[in-house]
């Protein structure tokens, strides 16, 4: 966005490096540390981003200096806005500092590696520096050996960490990621594909694929070649299939990943529509996708006459479920206090399923009285998906604007168990065992700031038994504690024993499987 308070709050254009690291390194003037470091655009002082120990707003909150920048990715940001900044000052102070951060840098490698030269090893430390810091490397490669590979980070194009947040957790789902890098390449698909009912652009009248380029956009990001990597054609495609998301404003998370499996699924329909080989990337016609395989389940809607008891049944195929905070919480905005209970997942899921009356606009045509008439309504889940994805809807309406609200919601990271909302003895869950109601977190995307359209994205998701921090360019190793101490907005569930249709049964590895 454009920031109206970069005139009055940005005074310096010039980085004054307090450290006395030769070359010049920025940290943080409170705590020291070298992670997320951002300058202050009207003293100058180098804080801590609120990732770290949250040194930076601290500061804001002190002077009320507004606007500070990124010394790693120069990015601007503004605490007033609560916003990404995308505009500068007349004299251009923003772009003079990032040309001087960035000298910085330069200067930074050519003395590391002007001394790597010649001394052919790193710089030496003192000898307990040095032992420490020995042992800490080798527990951390020795952590990272046993991990594996983790994603790339994906860079912010302006306001983009919706995008971002999604694409991570996405990207860590490893039978849904897994086969999307496989696929065959699309692109000779366009041609065969343009008679056909996939949007074309207005621009150009081509056929553009969202699934190519998603395809493209996973492999790059599990190549571990680039500490990041830029996102823009993907983007691309997005603004020509979804015009609502063209610009550079702050848009919500969970709509787009709703028009994003929305559209993978169309594509793929048309695009893989025959099951005419025994190619694991073919689905049977007008049936199934990846896309629903995945993440589509089926919900039981009862609704009841309470004149006549007339019941209702229908049956709603769903790829997500947005769940309320239950209203008893919803006017808390921290973690609770002692004494008060807290607002567990298990809560909104009740709240989900509870028997509910309608509302007098609601009234609800019974087939029975030939009336409108009151009644009741009930969820139950008939058939469970291989990923539960749960949404929580944080963002309200009061009167003329919404709201977000910050209630802190408890969630496991293992066995969660979805046994109490689904039908017991249906066909589709009869003789089931017990692991196919079990769920463990694979992904989790918290909003950070206090509006709809404004704020900040960012994920974390676990690969091989360790989290990570998604924060647009920038993936950190995590702890549990933190993942647990987030307030989440939308929560990725991968069930223990998942189950695949054959052609689908393909995971990350290339080899055929209907369970992890």
């Amino acid at each position: 966005m454009e920031c109206p308070h970069l005139e009055t709050c940005v005074r310096i254009s010039s980085a004054p490096v307090k450290c006395e690291n030769n070359p010049p390194e920025f940290c943080c003037s409170v705590c020291l540390t070298g992670s997320s470091p951002w300058i202050c655009l009207s003293c100058g002082v180098v804080s801590c981003g609120r990732y770290v120990s949250g040194h930076a707003r601290e500061h804001y909150e002190a002077t009320q200096h507004s606007v500070c920048m990124d010394c790693h990715n120069l990015m601007t940001f503004c605490y007033l806005c609560d916003e990404f900044v995308i505009n500068d000052t007349t004299a251009g102070n923003l772009d003079k500092l990032r040309k001087n951060l960035e000298s910085f840098s330069r200067l930074t490698l050519q003395s590391q590696s002007a001394q790597n030269h010649r001394t052919g090893k790193p710089r030496r430390r003192s000898s307990v520096e040095s032992v420490e810091n020995k042992c800490k490397r080798v527990k951390r490669e020795d952590k990272n050996k046993a991990n594996g590979p983790r994603s790339s980070g994906l860079r912010n194009l302006g306001n983009t960490c919706f995008m971002n947040a999604v694409l991570q957790s996405l990207s860590n789902i490893q039978h849904f990621c897994g086969y999307i890098k496989q696929l065959p390449s699309l692109e000779d698909k366009i041609i065969k594909c343009r008679k056909s009912q996939i949007k074309k652009t207005r621009e150009s009248g081509d056929t553009v694929l969202l699934v190519e380029e998603l395809r493209k956009t996973l492999v790059s990001l599990w190549q571990g070649s680039k500490s990041s990597i830029s996102p823009e054609s993907l983007f691309s495609v997005i603004w020509k299939v979804v015009p609502r998301f063209r610009g550079y404003q702050q848009q919500d998370a969970h709509e787009f990943m709703r028009y994003l499996l929305d559209r993978l699924h169309t594509e793929l329909l048309q695009l893989l529509p025959y099951p005419n080989s025994n190619s694991p990337y073919i689905g049977p016609k007008g049936k199934s996708t990846i896309v629903t395989a995945i993440f589509g389940g089926l919900l039981q809607n009862e609704v009841n006459c309470l004149i006549c008891g007339m019941e209702s049944k229908k049956h709603d195929p769903f790829l997500d479920l947005s769940l309320d905070i239950p209203s008893q919480y919803v006017t808390r905005t921290s973690k609770t206090k002692e004494g008060e209970s807290v607002c567990k997942l298990g809560d909104c899921l009740e709240s989900f399923t509870d028997v509910e009356e309608l509302e007098e606009s609601e009234l609800y045509m019974c087939s029975n009285c030939k009336l409108k008439q009151r009644s009741t309504k009930k969820f139950w889940i008939r058939r469970l998906p291989n990923v539960l994805c749960l949404h929580l809807k944080r963002f309200r309406w009061s009167s003329h604007h919404r709201v977000k609200v910050e209630t802190f919601v408890d969630f496991d990271l293992k066995g969660l168990d979805m046994s109490h909302y689904v039908l017991d003895m249906l066909h589709e869950t009869r003789g089931s065992s017990s692991g196919s109601n079990l769920y463990d977190l694979a992904a989790v995307i918290v909003h950070h700031g206090s509006g709809a359209g404004s704020g900040h994205y960012t994920a974390y998701a676990v690969h091989e038994s360790q989290w990570y921090h998604f924060n647009d360019s920038t993936v950190t190793a995590c702890d549990t504690e933190t993942v647990v101490k987030c307030k989440a907005y939308i929560l990725f569930y991968v069930r223990r024993q998942i189950k695949l249709p054959d052609y689908l049964s393909v995971t990350a590895n290339g080899e055929e499987s209907s369970a992890i």
